[in-house]
């Protein structure tokens, strides 16, 4: 019989086993069982759900319309169901892996250690996911031993505080010992490095840092049984500060390693004009294998279903064909999140009227030609937008670089009102229900072979891009001391990588408010901004919402969409309210499953559930 010392005889099945540890990491592009894209506002889709040929679980998007529940929770990352996998059985393995693998015979001890580092973070990293999705957790440093009482399994939540203390300590403890880069990318892609333990050492404690763990007032009532609060209600100024400094130690790391922006090189016989190659740098930062922006790529969690989510039909030629699902649609309300062209927000841009566009169009010309087809009607507000803008959404009439064409003249352009080919057909399974698809997530070198097929270029998760680190770098320097250089140094490399002027140049020259960047609070709101535009439909929305305790008001919004079941260009470019979204400060933390507190006596259920 089998037993765990078998997993333990050879160097060979004692991989496995940390393999083992690593399979539970969540899957980040996975649509369906990471919340972060589902369970926000960046996405939508049709529903009730009825994709042909397929059965999904749709747990996530059923948060988003208000039905998380306490007898079965959606997306349980405590339990292990509803489209999610138990990080505590995760964090069991990696307690095992780490009791045993000194045992294993004919290692050396380096790799003995490396490997246990690993295991560590992993450990310390699935604390961290289920912290941030249910607040205080019980701390699993050590497996309870198979003989133990029923009060030891009694186990409680540990405060807010106490638990991201355990995480950066867990993650110090690996760091000492995991290596600044893989050595042999064929056949380590996806372990974990010393560059990806500081990075993520960062994040959590700019997450601690954070509106929604530091001075929350909302939870003084929430205790534990024996009485203890869970939250301090008093704000730390020195969470910023540690944050910051995890910031700067992660750059530097990642700077000496050769990580840098990414730039997009095409093997192409033609120099791309400023416009395309910008939109290339932004959209190849998320969709090149390995790109050197990109800190930790989960290859665990490889980017396939995502993209035929999100790829439309591109000419008339494959205007029958479903092999792309087409399905994921971007709500008017996260369009509007991105800046003008000149990089201000556009209801503050004073030199172009965005307020009363609305629903009105336009018509392109030859100076729009790689944004908007020319010549083509498509809506006002499609117009004189920011790089990013055009390189992550697809609408109706919009120019898609690649995708078979990689030419310069006669590029793809969509044309997506009902029974134009990217269109509404009538088929309920393969539609965009707003007119905006995410095509960011799309990688250009995906072909329709056929008119019934799709080819796509499959790529690892980036779960960490060095911009993440400049914008989180920037935005705890303003905690910390305010709008002072530094602070503008790392949005600004962001910006000028996006092709749109420095904070300081854009809102004094476009602004309404001109001096917003000179105060802690502008520049805060400016940082935020920028993040979501960044980081859109990469997961990053959903949590940053959540620690800047800013969903309560965010996601009260409705969920709107062009009117997209029509032919007519002015009947099409109506507003519709597709879903009216509400939050309530109970939804920022999961629920803990009835039967889970009607088991362990200890724990308590979170407030408001």
């Amino acid at each position: 019989m089998a037993t765990i010392d078998y997993a333990f005889r050879q160097r060979s099945t004692a991989e496995q086993y940390l393999f083992t540890c690593y399979s539970y990491m969540p899957k980040h592009g996975d649509v369906l069982s990471n919340p972060a894209f589902l369970a926000g506002d960046e996405m939508w889709f049709y529903y009730p759900y009825a994709v042909r040929g397929f059965t999904l679980d749709m747990s996530s998007h059923e948060i988003a319309r208000g039905n998380q529940s306490v007898t079965a929770p959606l997306v349980s990352y405590w339990d292990g169901t509803n489209g999610a996998r138990s990080l505590f059985a995760g964090i069991r393995d990696c307690n095992i892996f780490l009791e045993n693998i000194n045992s294993v015979p004919g290692m050396e001890q380096y790799e003995k250690d490396q490997w246990a580092a690993e295991a560590v973070f992993l450990k310390a990293y699935y604390h961290y996911w289920l912290l941030r999705l249910y607040g205080p957790i019980p701390i699993v440093d050590k497996n309870l031993p198979i003989n133990a009482t029923q009060d030891q399994v009694q186990v409680e939540r540990q405060t807010v505080d106490s638990c991201f203390n355990y995480v950066v300590h867990t993650l110090d403890g690996a760091i000492m010992n995991l290596p600044d880069q893989i050595q042999d990318a064929a056949t380590q892609a996806g372990r974990i490095t010393k560059t990806i333990a500081k990075a993520v050492k960062a994040e959590v404690l700019v997450t601690a840092a954070s509106p929604l763990f530091n001075g929350n007032t909302s939870y003084t009532s929430f205790k534990s049984k024996s009485g203890v609060p869970f939250f301090n209600a008093a704000i730390d100024p020195q969470k910023w500060v540690k944050a910051m400094n995890a910031c700067r130690e992660a750059i530097e790391l990642a700077t000496s390693q050769g990580y840098r922006l990414n730039h997009f090189n095409p093997a192409l016989a033609v120099n791309l004009p400023v416009d395309l190659q910008v939109e290339m740098d932004v959209r190849t930062a998320v969709t090149d294998n390995f790109n050197p922006e990109v800190i930790w790529a989960n290859t665990n969690s490889l980017a396939s279903l995502i993209q035929s989510m999100a790829q439309p039909r591109i000419n008339a030629t494959n205007a029958a064909n479903v092999s792309p699902w087409s399905i994921s649609s971007v709500p008017l309300n996260i369009v509007n999140t991105f800046y003008s062209k000149n990089g201000v927000p556009v209801n503050q841009d004073k030199t172009l009227d965005f307020i009363t566009r609305g629903a009105q169009t336009r018509v392109a010309t030859s100076a729009d030609m790689y944004h908007i087809q020319p010549n083509y009607t498509s809506a006002a507000i499609n117009f004189d937008r920011e790089p990013r803008f055009y390189a992550d959404l697809g609408f109706d009439g919009s120019i898609l670089f690649g995708n078979g064409n990689q030419t310069l003249t006669a590029l793809n352009h969509l044309e997506a009102r009902q029974g134009q080919y990217a269109g509404w057909s009538g088929d309920p399974s393969h539609y965009n229900i707003t007119g905006y698809w995410p095509v960011k997530l799309v990688n250009y070198l995906n072909t329709f072979p056929t008119t019934t097929t799709y080819s796509s270029t499959s790529y690892a998760w980036p779960v960490m891009r060095l911009a993440d680190l400049y914008l989180m770098y920037a935005e705890t320097i303003n905690e910390v001391s305010g709008p002072v250089p530094d602070a503008f140094r790392w949005i600004d490399s962001v910006r000028a990588r996006a092709g749109i002027p420095s904070v300081q140049d854009a809102w004094t020259n476009y602004a309404n408010n001109p001096g917003a960047f000179a105060s802690q609070a502008g520049l805060r709101q400016i940082i935020h901004q920028e993040r979501e535009i960044e980081f859109a439909f990469e997961g990053q929305r959903f949590w940053d919402l959540r620690r800047w305790k800013e969903a309560d008001k965010t996601w009260q919004e409705p969920i709107q969409g062009w009117n997209i079941g029509q032919s007519d260009i002015a009947a099409y470019y109506q507003m519709t309210t597709l879903y009216n979204r509400t939050f309530q400060l109970r939804d920022y933390f999961w629920p803990i499953a009835e039967s889970d507190l009607l088991v362990n006596k200890n724990l308590v259920q979170n407030p408001g559930w």
